[in-house]
């Protein structure tokens, strides 16, 4: 019962109220889509969760405010409303053959080529969702040249349980690498059919447990590991990395072009080292006479100008678009990320205060809405066949 009137207002009052009001990254109502959860009415007050499909939701404050304005302007007034904002990952609505038991979503980090930042991307990826409260691991497939335990910070040996693998964990992100199982110096000499069982032992050997997200960093390239994986488990997707220069674009598209072949959803691509933020850098690095330079503003003559971009500008954003791929942001080039990486420390990149946080939390954040978006379209591929 509320107010003078003594009107009796429901859960369905309140359902009513709420459609129309729409998840604006999947397009479709949080009513029908089962987000509106938890609604409990009584002494003149309405509370209820919204439950997004991701902790890392780039429109929550959205779907907050635009959920708070329908409540005021369809329910009786001088009721109080509090809005709890919840997260659950989803995954797809209907398992498949190759799933691995507890693994919701599988998102594959790729390049065509190396030397542009893709394990560095992969581990940022990993540490942003886990951040944002997701369960996370990270599976480091570049078995000839296995870099995530340095950039990370991780050593020792998987200890074996059973006929299972506990993976190595650093700061709650469980991590499997041909790195840990080799001296520094050793390289990694084998064929194709070699490499195909390893992947194959990190993906069904490995304990990873319960995860919203496993980030897989591929090889750099086209080759036997991408297929590998393609043929064994259903991915849920993969995003490319690469750079703004021509050379690197041409073969981004290529990687592109492997990932719809091998009938792997592309969810975006992302473009490291878009720019050097020259601002930026004098006030990491600089003293007191280039800390006044840049509050005063008087460095460069136009907006903009602060940014050297030294490979071009926008190419990725334009292949994207060219390629009809989801475009998921640029990374400018910080010598932050460079040392933290080669001390082992790649997640200080994303902690607050980091003039790398924003771009790098941009990428994740708009990675996850695709990762939502491409669950609940639920598309199911073919199976691939591959022809001698």
């Amino acid at each position: 019962m509320l107010g003078e009137s003594e009107t009796v207002l429901t859960e369905k009052d309140v359902l009513a109220a709420l459609k129309g009001v729409k998840d604006p990254d999947l397009g479709r109502d949080l009513v029908d889509l089962g987000m509106i959860r938890d609604v409990r009415i009584g002494d003149g007050k309405v509370s209820l969760a919204v439950n997004l499909t991701t902790p890392a939701c780039p429109m929550k404050a959205k779907i907050e405010a635009d959920v708070r304005q329908a409540l005021e302007a369809r329910l009786p007034g001088g009721l109080d409303f509090e809005i709890r904002m919840t997260a659950e990952v989803r995954g797809k609505r209907e398992a498949e053959n190759g799933d691995i038991p507890g693994v919701k979503n599988i998102i594959a980090v790729g390049s065509g080529k190396g030397g542009v930042g893709k394990s560095t991307m992969a581990a940022s990826i990993a540490f942003g969702l886990k951040a944002h409260g997701a369960s996370v691991g990270l599976m480091d497939a570049d078995i000839y040249g296995p870099s995530i335990p340095h950039l990370v910070g991780a050593s020792g040996r998987p200890m074996a349980r059973e006929d299972r693998i506990v993976p190595i964990e650093v700061n709650g992100l469980k991590l499997m690498s041909m790195g840990f199982l080799l001296d520094p110096d050793q390289p990694v000499v084998m064929r194709g059919p070699m490499l195909h069982g390893i992947v194959q032992q990190f993906l069904r050997k490995v304990e990873w447990g319960d995860l919203d997200y496993l980030v897989i960093d591929l090889p750099p390239g086209t080759g036997d590991v991408p297929l590998s994986l393609a043929q064994s488990l259903p991915i849920t997707g993969a995003v490319v990395v690469c750079t703004p220069q021509e050379v690197a674009l041409l073969d981004a598209a290529r990687a592109v072009s492997m990932f719809r072949q091998l009938r792997v959803p592309v969810l975006g691509m992302v473009e490291n080292m878009a720019f050097f933020d020259v601002l930026a850098y004098l006030q990491d690095r600089g003293g007191p006479t280039a800390h006044k330079l840049v509050e005063g503003k008087s460095c460069f003559d136009e907006p903009g100008d602060e940014r050297v971009y030294l490979f071009g500008q926008g190419g990725a954003r334009r292949k994207a678009e060219a390629m009809n791929v989801p475009f998921l942001g640029e990374v400018p080039m910080n010598v932050l990320i460079r040392e933290a990486g080669d001390v082992g420390r790649l997640e200080s990149a994303l902690q607050e205060g980091s003039p790398s946080r924003p771009y790098l939390m941009g990428v994740v954040e708009h990675l996850a809405a695709q990762v939502s978006i491409r669950n609940m379209k639920n598309v199911k591929m073919p199976k691939l066949e591959i022809l001698n």
